[in-house]
């Protein structure tokens, strides 16, 4: 029996997601660990044709808008790449505590690696109209407006609501669905 009730079903749509740090610790504080994200996304979009329709980043949990042929594994991609980068990046920059408590939070039966970044699931929703990608776009990028980060969406960096406010944002976003 599947653990969630949330799976990639087809390709031929986008999906909206939702990813979150182990335990919802705020790893994403640090402008490096954001930009192996972005890096990450790059790499998908020029090598296994990812469509990056939308994204926010917040200090423990990132939304996204995405398809691909192969989305299931891409999304398995980008979470063992950005996995592995940002624990190197942590132990580079001697952050014990948060090294301590993702060894701690680590999930019993995860006996092949000494951490656990990200919480298992990506809680894929299928976008199948265009009244729906405007909403979800709607809610990730207000997503930092409701907790009181920024009073626009397009002051929050780490999103891509510059992108579709005519700004050049952080990272290409495919703005046609």
């Amino acid at each position: 029996m599947p653990r969630s009730r949330y799976r990639f079903v087809g390709t031929d749509a986008p999906y909206f997601m939702t990813m979150t740090v182990n335990s919802w610790l705020p790893v994403f504080t640090r402008p490096e660990t954001v930009e192996i994200l972005l890096d990450s996304w790059r790499y998908l979009r020029q090598h296994h044709e990812l469509r990056l329709h939308g994204y926010v980043v917040l200090e423990n949990h990132l939304h996204l808008i995405a398809g691909s042929p192969q989305i299931a594994t891409d999304v398995q991609r980008f979470k063992s790449y950005t996995a592995r980068r940002i624990i190197d990046h942590l132990e580079s920059a001697r952050a014990r505590r948060l090294l301590d408590l993702l060894a701690r939070f680590k999930r019993a039966y995860k006996t092949q690696s000494e951490y656990q970044f990200w919480e298992e699931g990506s809680h894929p929703q299928r976008i199948e109209s265009e009244g729906v990608m405007r909403q979800k776009l709607e809610y990730i990028h207000y997503n930092p407006v409701k907790r009181g980060f920024v009073d626009l969406p397009e002051h929050w960096r780490w999103s891509s609501a510059r992108d579709y406010a005519g700004q050049v944002g952080l990272i290409e976003v495919d703005r046609d669905w």
